[in-house]
């Protein structure tokens, strides 16, 4: 309603008493601003199509009502077409969940603790393939409640199986480490006191884990899954979610015996660092920090630990909105001759995000560098001075920089990044006529 006052958020996201320290949200919902559960309903036609560029108008003037947040980020993420029907969506929504459920049965057949309430936190299988059999090592599991088998059970079926294959091995290695993690994410929040939520956040990363075999499970995984759970009721639903933004992110997490797969991006934050601010640009390498590494937190979990849980969502639905691209959709489908066949109808340019439209108006072969390398970039500008001024080393980067935890303003950020993200290009653009 207009003239109300500004609701906050926090509500939305309980945080349990004894934590005292979780940074204060900043995020407020605005009426008139902020993408109401009114205004997301009046967004879509008869037949369920959406005017998804009235929506990410409205998402980057005052974020998402808490509420609708899950399914509108269904949309940001790419799971549907904005121009598909209820019906198509309906129809697709319970083809993805069947397809969720067929792997984890595949996953459950391997490894009965996968869909029981359960979940482990040490090893059960040595690197060659050797069951582990002492029993103790599945205690936080069997402490866990739920009806899934126990842990001599487990290691006796994992003995009766014989060699198990190398997909298997590898699969079974990650698991009590997705556990650790799952005990250690978003811990201040009273949701995850229910056993059942932790279950099903190491429910969706398992799996994951077993159909992604290039990337697995790698340590941030779990900040990046955990809003989906929260968000979506359905598990299967928030799978689908997770597996959507991993799609913008694995590469990442993906790693060689030579290098980790975030280098790219702190390379591409070394060189537009360079170009927008060359006075820091130099003191880093100066430090010894040329290569970014201090920032690598920040690009691999999309700074969950510099803002609080909330304010993080708001963070995120702001840079999909203004990265997003109305042929997302199609980008992660198999291709077929009706999909081709509805990419190439023409897109009004309000259907795309602010921060993509500047993109497009660059002809160039190369990807398009995503917001986050800017998001980033915005902080280092905005301490710079302190930077050039206090830092004799990389510890006093890293410090100076882990003190921006819970004082940074995720609206403010976003159009920071967008101000570098022209001033860049348009340097960029000058140096290649020159």
């Amino acid at each position: 309603m207009w003239g109300a006052p500004a609701e906050p958020a926090d509500s939305y996201y309980e945080v349990r008493p004894e934590c005292t320290d979780v940074p204060v949200t900043k995020f407020k919902i605005k009426p008139g601003k902020t993408l109401s559960v009114r205004k997301w309903q009046t967004s879509f036609a008869p037949d369920g199509q959406l005017d998804i560029g009235k929506t990410l108008n409205r998402i980057h003037r005052g974020g998402i009502h808490p509420t609708i947040r899950g399914e509108v980020w269904e949309f940001l993420l790419g799971c549907f077409d904005p121009k598909s029907t209820y019906e198509e969506r309906e129809q697709l929504r319970q083809q993805r969940r069947e397809q969720y459920q067929k792997w984890k049965n595949d996953c459950r057949e391997i490894f009965p603790v996968v869909g029981s309430g359960q979940f482990i936190t040490a090893p059960v299988i040595t690197e060659d393939g050797q069951p582990i059999q002492d029993p103790l090592v599945l205690l936080e599991a069997n402490n866990a409640g739920g009806d899934g088998p126990n842990s001599t059970e487990i290691v006796q079926e994992l003995i009766n199986r014989g060699p198990l294959d190398k997909k298997i091995i590898d699969w079974l290695l990650l698991l009590h480490q997705i556990g650790l993690d799952v005990k250690r994410t978003d811990r201040s929040l009273v949701f995850y006191e229910k056993q059942e939520n932790l279950s099903k956040l190491w429910d969706i990363l398992a799996v994951y884990a077993w159909i992604d075999t290039d990337v697995g499970y790698c340590q941030g995984m779990s900040d990046l899954c955990s809003p989906m759970i929260i968000l979506l009721e359905d598990e299967a639903d928030s799978f689908w979610c997770f597996e959507r933004l991993m799609r913008r992110l694995r590469g990442n997490f993906r790693c060689t015996e030579s290098s980790v797969g975030v280098e790219a991006q702190l390379s591409h934050l070394a060189a537009v660092t360079q170009v927008i601010d060359p006075k820091l640009h130099q003191h880093l390498e100066t430090l010894g920090g040329g290569d970014y590494l201090f920032a690598v937190r920040m690009l691999m979990v999309l700074f969950r630990r510099e803002f609080s849980f909330c304010d993080s969502l708001y963070l995120w639905e702001m840079m999909w909105a203004l990265e997003y691209d109305p042929d997302l959709f199609y980008l992660y489908e198999e291709p077929t001759p009706s999909l081709e066949e509805t990419k190439k109808k023409a897109k009004s340019m309000r259907h795309y995000g602010k921060f993509e439209r500047e993109n497009m108006k660059i002809k160039t072969d190369e990807a398009p560098l995503p917001i986050s390398v800017f998001l980033v970039a915005s902080v280092l500008k905005e301490k710079s001075t302190k930077l050039l001024q206090e830092a004799r080393g990389l510890d006093d980067v890293v410090k100076i920089l882990n003190d921006i935890t819970g004082s940074l303003d995720a609206k403010k950020a976003c159009n920071e990044a967008i101000k570098l993200h022209k001033k860049y290009l348009k340097k960029v653009l000058l140096a290649s006529f020159l």
